[in-house]
């Protein structure tokens, strides 16, 4: 872990709030569980959408929230000002990395192709052994069934190994999938 102290949890997640109002309730209770734990939470900086709710509900939970954002998304994004730290950073590549190694664990909650991106690549640098840190979907509302399917579909192409696959933590309440974590 990045400290003794507290484990720091990254979660990827939209910038958009979703059609329907349990996504942000969903996002809000995964910010609120990774605070009252006495958990830090890292994420993309922004405080629209699913990303300004979890980490408004954690820093209203008394947690300690890190945003990172690069620049040209500060204003797109409309950069959370009242976060613990806010680290402006010059572009996504740099984004990324900051969160990766600010990170414990990986999270991942509805959310667009930015969050796809970002939940991929996080797994892939898992795969190819650069880090070995949890990696895990929240799948309330079964918003994951399809590309967990997916995913069971690629080992059974022989495309993915059941390793890799088995790697994927998936539970569909924040409590159960923070337990998993570590």
């Amino acid at each position: 872990m990045t400290t003794a102290t507290a484990p720091s949890i990254c979660v990827y997640m939209g910038s958009r709030s979703g059609h329907q109002p349990h996504w942000q309730a969903a996002a809000e209770a995964m910010g609120a569980a990774i605070a009252e734990r006495g958990w830090r939470l890292i994420y993309g900086g922004g405080r629209t959408g699913l990303m300004g709710a979890c980490a408004s509900a954690a820093l209203n939970a008394g947690g300690e929230v890190v945003g990172v954002i690069p620049d040209h998304l500060v204003a797109r994004e409309v950069a959370h000002e009242g976060l613990t730290k806010l680290l402006r950073v010059p572009d996504m590549h740099t984004r990324k990395a900051q969160m990766a190694a600010r990170s414990d664990a990986f999270i991942v909650l509805p959310g667009g192709i930015g969050t796809f991106e970002e939940f991929f690549e996080t797994w892939t640098w898992r795969y190819l052994g650069l880090h070995q840190k949890p990696v895990g979907v929240l799948n309330h509302e079964r918003f994951f069934d399809p590309l967990l399917q997916f995913l069971d579909n690629t080992v059974s192409a022989g495309f993915l190994d059941d390793t890799t696959r088995a790697s994927l933590i998936s539970a569909d309440s924040c409590d159960a999938l923070l337990d998993r974590l570590f």
